[in-house]
């Protein structure tokens, strides 16, 4: 795992200023603003917003056959509307104290021992955030991820799918999804 040290120069090296833009919280591909959030993120919003899951998630788009007519899903996304997340308010995040990992190290992310970096007007530009605490984050963020993953690895195979039913297998359990 890489260290705080060595992110932040990596981070250091690329450069990067948010151009308080929001198109990461806009749809400009089909799937472009896809935020997953884990269980404890879910949890955290909903109580800050007073919002029910329905309202403020929904099931990651891509299910897989349970074998049996069912069909399941790893992970939950923030809710959006034709073409932006739906805590984006007047430009801003209405959710900005309360947002989830993968908003907070936008456009960046740690895949096993690499910094990946996604698309955005912001980087290159000189680093305009404590970069030490960027890092800091990523190194967070990477950790509650394989927390999360393992326990929903815990959870599925524990897991019977219903027969003909659709449900979101989180860290918490398995959500049977209406409709």
């Amino acid at each position: 795992m890489l260290g705080i040290d060595e992110i932040a120069e990596q981070l250091r090296s690329i450069g990067f200023c948010c151009r308080e833009c929001g198109n990461c919280c806009r749809r400009v591909g089909e799937d472009s603003n896809l935020v997953l959030v884990g269980a404890a993120e879910l949890r955290e919003i909903m109580t800050a917003t007073g919002m029910s899951r329905e309202e403020v998630v929904e099931p990651y788009p891509e299910f897989i056959s349970g074998g049996n007519g069912g069909e399941y899903t790893l992970a939950w996304c923030l809710r959006r509307t034709a073409d932006a997340c739906i805590f984006l308010k007047d430009g801003r995040c209405s959710i900005y104290e309360h947002r989830p990992w993968i908003c907070r190290t936008y456009p960046f992310m740690l895949l096993d021992d690499e910094l990946m970096v996604s698309e955005c007007p912001g980087l290159g530009a000189p680093i305009s955030c404590a970069v030490r605490d960027a890092a800091a984050d990523l190194h967070r963020r990477q950790a509650a991820e394989a927390e999360e993953e393992a326990e929903i690895r815990s959870i599925f195979q524990e897991t019977k799918i219903p027969p003909g039913k659709r449900v979101v297998i989180d860290s918490e359990g398995m959500k049977v999804l209406d409709g």
